[in-house]
């Protein structure tokens, strides 16, 4: 203020407001840019309008011709060649053979008896079902670090491994077990898509009773393809984890299929039930076994509703081949201490997986069941080129989607030697 005193140009109230007022449009101008320059990372959760936070979809376009073409083709087929050009001998090819019409008279067949299962089919599906349960679903005498039994209190999930089926989900909650923060139901509850008029009430009578600090978990592969379990679950808990376990999706649609024939081995082969018409090349995208490997189409609804920093994806693959690096990664995703380690794994060269050990001491490792360790029946490697070229484009958007590449298209052709599920 002395400064300021001595000087007689700053004693007038003019020059005063003049500084006064230059400060301030200096202020107002910083403050503009500022907001200016911050703008384009702002991100606003909307339901509809919303915008991947991965990263930014460029070829948005692409995806919805894609969609769309996949919508329309789900009672039709899926050409093969809509995405590549198509070869001369299959631009000759055109007219239906005998093969094709006895293919779809055994598909023709197949579709009818699954539309009007018999009641002894039935029950051989739900005989067949708890069966598996059984078989590779480990009991707390058996792995279990943690002992909690009916202590503690029944709570509603904070993370739930929503898919895919025949990813490896079935590998992944059986390790997560082994962790002693972590409770798991062994059964898969079905509730989002199957059971949820039973209530939330009924659900959580499911779960495990749970300690402070201990995280609930079930497993539901289903979730992930089912159109309204994203809404009903984010309705339940909006600041839930979600873990989806990837696997190569033409590997998926084999091993689905391979589980399928073992239930029904009267079943029409793999390339009757992949194709509308082979010859034409028209793919027969409304097969489950193939529809579930859309998996952009179905990531799609669920990030309306959830951002990526809750989702979590382990490759199906890496799974088999490093489990202690991947279950390092969801123990970080679920804010675990990394305690299930590479000391819990040995890997079985009979069945082709690793299995759950107890690191203290040398009893005899824990494999998952019968059920899993398939034999795959041979595909007609051009039956699996086709399907490569059909599912390329959305891998293509997947990895875009998650910001991660898984891969699959290093894979191709080795799904034709691949023996086991």
């Amino acid at each position: 203020m002395a400064f300021w005193s001595s000087t007689s140009v700053f004693t007038s109230k003019v020059p005063r407001k003049i500084l006064f007022m230059f400060t301030l449009s200096l202020s107002v101008t910083y403050l503009f840019y500022s907001l200016m320059s911050c703008y384009n990372s702002l991100q606003f959760p909307l339901q509809d309008n919303y915008v991947y936070q991965g990263r930014l979809v460029t070829e948005e376009t692409t995806f919805v011709t894609l969609r769309e073409k996949l919508y329309s083709t789900s009672f039709q087929g899926f050409h093969d060649n809509e995405f590549t050009e198509a070869t001369a001998s299959e631009k000759s090819s055109a007219v239906p053979t005998v093969k094709d019409h006895v293919e779809t008279e055994q598909r023709t067949e197949w579709i009818r008896t699954q539309a009007s299962p018999t009641k002894s089919a039935s029950v051989y599906h739900t005989t067949a079902l708890e069966k598996d349960q059984q078989d590779f679903s480990t009991t707390d005498s058996d792995l279990r670090v943690n002992c909690t039994s009916d202590y503690g209190e029944k709570k509603l999930p904070q993370a739930i491994i929503i898919g895919v089926k025949k990813g490896g989900t079935r590998a992944l909650l059986e390790a997560l077990r082994v962790h002693p923060d972590v409770r798991a139901v062994g059964n898969e509850p079905h509730f989002f898509d199957r059971n949820y008029e039973k209530g939330l009430d009924w659900y959580r009578d499911l779960m495990p009773s749970t300690l402070e600090g201990q995280i609930t978990m079930e497993k539901t592969p289903s979730y992930f393809v089912t159109s309204h379990a994203p809404k009903r679950i984010h309705s339940m808990a909006r600041d839930i984890k979600l873990i989806i376990v990837v696997r190569n999706p033409v590997t998926r649609a084999i091993s689905d299929y391979t589980q399928t024939l073992s239930k029904k081995p009267d079943i029409p082969t793999f390339e009757v039930l992949a194709f509308k018409n082979r010859t034409l090349g028209l793919i027969d995208a409304s097969w489950s076994a193939l529809r579930i490997g859309i998996y952009a189409l179905h990531l799609e609804s669920w990030m309306q509703y959830f951002p990526l920093s809750q989702m979590h994806f382990v490759s199906g693959e890496r799974l088999i081949v490093d489990p202690a690096g991947e279950m390092a990664k969801v123990q970080d995703f679920l804010g675990l201490k990394r305690i299930v380690t590479d000391k819990h794994f040995y890997f079985n060269k009979t069945k082709g997986f690793p299995c759950l050990k107890k690191p203290e001491d040398s009893s005899t490792p824990r494999c998952l069941g019968k059920s899993k360790g398939r034999t795959h029946p041979r595909i007609d490697p051009d039956v699996i080129r086709r399907l490569h070229k059909f599912y390329k484009p959305f891998n293509m958007m997947f990895y875009q989607m998650t910001g991660q590449n898984f891969e699959w298209e290093l894979e191709e052709g080795s799904e034709s030697r691949s023996s086991q599920d």
